[in-house]
């Protein structure tokens, strides 16, 4: 039994300007104790797809379920399967962190949660703020405790929307070392996230979305194998030539991506021709970024990249 399942799952919205689908047939299944990622760039249907897991909005077609649970037809169920961390800091400044703990484990029907909040405190780094008003905590210090009250009733899947979205390194270096032994222990985890050298790092498998559609979907060494493969990366002052300007510019700092050696010759051939004066070359292997950027900005029908694994045995 998966997971989590998405099967032909669509979504959409009545606006003044007409009707807007969010979502469209989107479906895949994830497995107990994966690490999915789910990227996309803003507005591609990620929170949509995760409010309506939480049961937050209701899909217009098609089923989701959580070990087995529909989301509206056994709803109750479904939730407590689910901890979800939402990208948004919602807080109640009436409560100190310990008391917004033990309410949380209420709605659950946790009682005498004490020393896994204490565990959570410990591990979250808020075993200081732990009566601390919430009201009193720095941005950062108030997503430790979305994080804290998304666990506290221990559950088994683990949804984290942009969880790292404006904190500081601190925060994420603790925040995943924690999610990732929660993960060995048998947790499953499903992330959005723009820092996509944190999926690459993380995530066994990754489904890409784009306008409401999945683009890509398989194990993340595939898709790094299945794409560019070589980085271009120098430093240079004035303009690239016409037919270099797909690479990535970020101030004096040039990356182009290669399939093969021969590419590589030929876009250094390129340059010199055009009498680029280039400093600090380096080539190494095209990262996550990369490949996210390349089936962004391709042209091509929502299979392309999409590869649909069996079962457990395909999680890295």
């Amino acid at each position: 039994m998966s997971a989590v399942s998405f099967q032909h799952v669509s979504k959409s919205y009545k606006g003044p300007r007409g009707p807007f689908q969010a979502l469209k047939d989107v479906s895949f299944d994830i497995e107990p104790g994966e690490f999915f990622g789910l990227l996309g760039p803003n507005g591609a249907g990620k929170t949509t797809l995760i409010s309506i897991l939480a049961g937050l909005s209701r899909a217009t077609e098609g089923q989701v379920r959580v070990h087995g649970h529909d989301v509206v037809s056994d709803y109750a169920r479904a939730r407590r399967q689910l901890g979800v961390v939402p990208q948004e800091l919602v807080f109640d400044p009436f409560f100190t962190v310990r008391e917004a703990l033990r309410i949380q484990s209420g709605y659950f029907g946790v009682k005498c949660n004490d020393d896994w909040i204490d565990e959570l405190l410990a591990n979250l780094g808020l075993a200081d703020k732990a009566n601390a008003n919430m009201r009193q905590l720095s941005g950062g210090m108030k997503r430790r405790v979305l994080v804290a009250q998304a666990l506290v009733h221990r559950p088994p899947v683990i949804v984290l929307d942009e969880p790292t979205a404006g904190v500081d390194v601190e925060l994420r270096q603790t925040l995943w070392q924690f999610i990732a032994r929660l993960n060995r222990q048998g947790h499953t985890v499903l992330l959005t996230t723009h820092y996509l050298e944190e999926a690459e790092a993380l995530c066994h498998r990754i489904a890409m979305l784009k306008a409401g559609q999945v683009v890509a979907l398989d194990r993340t060494s595939a898709l790094l194998a299945g794409t560019a493969s070589t980085m271009l990366s120098f430093k240079m002052d004035g303009e690239l030539p016409a037919s270099l300007d797909h690479a990535r510019v970020t101030g004096r700092i040039v990356q182009i991506t290669a399939h093969d050696a021969q590419e590589v010759e030929d876009i250094l051939a390129t340059l010199r021709i055009a009498g680029c004066k280039i400093e600090d070359l380096e080539i190494g292997r095209a990262d996550l970024e990369d490949v996210f950027l390349e089936i962004m900005q391709a042209d091509t029908s929502p299979s392309a990249f999409v590869t649909r694994p069996a079962g457990l045995e395909q999680v890295a």
